[in-house]
């Protein structure tokens, strides 16, 4: 009988239980209470609508009890909120958006964005800007002005209604229908000139037109003698997320002659897509 011991056996680390223990010990860090918070805010970001309690749990894998309580206390801070009319669904609350913005507003691509709008400005010679859809508005989260002294000046943080301007339209346009539809029905149209469109009817065909070609224009619709042009920008997955423009004084810059910056704007959105 051969006695002799694998000594190498003896000293040889188990690497495969060390790999394993390294894994599960970072897998519990990373399972804390504000990480699980996190995670239930995540899901209810990228949901299409309202979660109800239990579809929450299903998804994040946590008992309903300790989840009702997580939700009353992130409801308490204002980043969730009760859907109306649903006791137990959730969907995002007003600080959530809030934090969303700012977060949009004052990332670290910022910069990278404002000079892509630097160059589209010097190649076209109007004022260009980047927005995305807040509520019913559309907020500016970046603009960079021409040097023409006769200009319409908004800056970033400014709000202006959507159904109204050219990357309002647009980005309502890229809504799934059902979810668009019933916004336009809910928002105020207001008239701010002859061109406005402020029936329900005329501005969902619009938007069902700009739905096919993803081009939306401001036909002096927000501001006489104004025309402006929006296009979108994609994410990788294909979904809008934003809208860029031009736009200038039609004794400037026609509403056909904006059109003509369309592959343009279309390159510019391919560039600041890739800082999202």
């Amino acid at each position: 009988m051969d006695t002799r011991i694998d000594t190498e056996a003896l000293v040889q680390p188990d690497t495969t239980d060390s790999a394993t223990l390294a894994e599960n010990t970072a897998s519990a860090r990373a399972d804390t209470p504000t990480l699980r918070a996190f995670s239930v805010l995540e899901y209810l970001v990228a949901a299409k609508g309202a979660l109800s309690l239990a579809e929450l749990a299903s998804i994040v894998e946590q008992p309903k009890a300790s989840l009702h309580r997580m939700l009353q206390s992130l409801e308490a801070g204002g980043f969730v909120a009760r859907e109306p009319g649903q006791k137990n669904a959730y969907v995002i609350g007003p600080r959530l958006e809030r934090l969303g913005v700012d977060v949009m507003m004052h990332s670290g691509a910022r910069r990278q964005r404002h000079a892509i709008l630097a160059g589209l400005v010097a190649d076209l010679g109007e004022t260009c800007n980047l927005s995305m859809l807040h509520e019913t508005q559309v907020l500016y989260l970046d603009r960079c002005e021409s040097t023409w002294a006769l200009r319409l000046e908004l800056k970033p943080g400014s709000h202006v209604p959507a159904h109204c301007s050219a990357s309002g339209k647009l980005l309502l346009a890229m809504m799934p229908r059902d979810e668009r539809c019933a916004l336009v029905r809910a928002m105020p149209l207001e008239r701010f000139t002859p061109n406005t469109l402020d029936d329900p009817n005329l501005l969902e065909a619009e938007l069902d037109r700009i739905a096919h070609k993803h081009i939306a224009v401001d036909n002096e619709e927000f501001v006489q003698g104004i025309a402006c042009v929006a296009v979108p920008v994609f994410d990788s997955r294909g979904k809008c997320i934003a809208a860029i423009a031009v736009h200038g004084p039609v004794s400037r810059m026609t509403l056909s002659r904006a059109l003509t910056f369309v592959p343009r704007l279309q390159r510019a959105a391919a560039e600041l897509a890739a800082t999202f």
